[in-house]
């Protein structure tokens, strides 16, 4: 993987760079989709890359419990098996197993864990992580990490923190297929000086990447921020750095502006599901009463196929629970997050960021 700095803002720490993968190149700042169990709910490889989707994500823990890992290998990898050509990254099932506190027992070895399908039993460790997403293939592969609560007592903090580096030397030293490239995950909590005694622990570690973790975990904003401020500056100044799990319109351009490349995260399907629409207007909550005779386009602005239908064709699929409304919100709001990180590079390109920062926060404040 070779990644490329082709500007830098400034007044700030944001920059647009290039990620070339061995399934092609990725222009950052960078939204992924998150595919979890080897689709974009609602939508099809097409939908994807019609609105020129770069990346998407797929979850190591969901995959490992289904189709399973003997299926995936068969396949010949996570890109045959859902037909997508272009880059793929996994997760390492670590904040799956962790978020299910009350179904595992946490070692230093890895996670014993119950299925939260059918209560099964399995393990995953460093090592099984590793094998996992190698028999996956994803083009970016996360280390597997411990990720610890908010709020959490500093000394378990630390405790977790001991472990996740150890995980993460073990998952260092693991043969992965070549055209495969490993990030490490900076833990720490919120905690500064745990988060820059992880970074640098990594930063020597010399990953492909690095991610941020164990933010977005129910921390204020301004928490999240902070803790940016704290960690970002000990990263390599030349690997991509991807914050895990986040977020609004306002958490993107604010990460950005701390010096953060890539970002996933559920909130656009996850709200087109729930009837909430994301525009260059703001929010539109698109079930509610006043749009039943609203024949307005939903959003113009956004190059998306949705464009063309009315608000209330829109309310109207959503409220009978046709399929189609789902698939048409959530088309508007991953084409909505895709053209935003593409006006986010182009306003770092042209030095016009801090214009485009305040015309995000009047729209998006949270």
């Amino acid at each position: 993987m070779k990644f490329t700095i082709c500007k830098a803002d400034a007044c700030s720490r944001a920059r647009v760079g290039i990620i070339e993968t061995a399934h092609g190149a990725i222009e950052t700042p960078v939204f992924m989709p998150v595919g979890t169990r080897a689709a974009v709910k609602t939508l099809t490889n097409q939908h994807l890359l019609d609105m020129k989707a770069q990346i998407i994500l797929g979850n190591t823990y969901h995959l490992m419990l289904r189709p399973g890992v003997e299926i995936l290998a068969k396949a010949g990898g996570l890109h045959a098996f859902m037909n997508w050509q272009s880059p793929l990254l996994t997760d390492s099932g670590g904040f799956q197993v962790f978020s299910l506190s009350a179904l595992n027992k946490v070692t230093d070895k890895g996670v014993h864990f119950q299925s939260h399908i059918d209560g099964s039993r399995h393990f995953l460790g460093p090592d099984e992580s590793m094998f996992i997403q190698k028999t996956i293939g994803s083009d970016i592969v996360m280390a597997f990490d411990e990720c610890t609560p908010y709020p959490c007592e500093k000394k378990v903090v630390e405790k977790s923190l001991e472990r996740t580096h150890r995980w993460a030397e073990r998952c260092r030293n693991y043969d992965l297929q070549p055209h495969q490239n490993l990030f490490g995950i900076v833990q720490g909590g919120v905690h500064a000086d745990l988060r820059q005694q992880s970074a640098q622990f990594l930063a020597n570690l010399d990953f492909q990447g690095y991610a941020i973790g164990g933010l977005s975990v129910g921390e204020p904003a301004s928490v999240m921020y902070e803790v940016l401020d704290h960690t970002v500056p000990f990263m390599p100044v030349e690997k991509p750095r991807y914050l895990m799990g986040v977020g609004t319109p306002r958490n993107l351009v604010e990460s950005v502006m701390r010096g953060v490349d890539m970002f996933d995260c559920v909130m656009p399907t996850r709200n087109a599901r729930n009837g909430t629409a994301f525009t260059w207007a703001g929010k539109v909550q698109i079930k509610a009463a006043r749009y039943a005779e609203d024949f307005s386009p939903l959003d113009p602005s956004t190059p998306s196929y949705t464009s063309q239908f009315s608000k209330a064709y829109l309310r109207h699929l959503l409220n009978v629970d046709e399929m189609t409304g789902l698939t048409l919100v959530t088309l508007q709001n991953l084409a909505f997050y895709l053209d935003f990180m593409q006006k986010l590079r182009e306003a770092i390109k042209n030095d016009t960021l801090a214009d485009f920062y305040q015309k995000v926060c009047a729209l998006y404040p949270h």
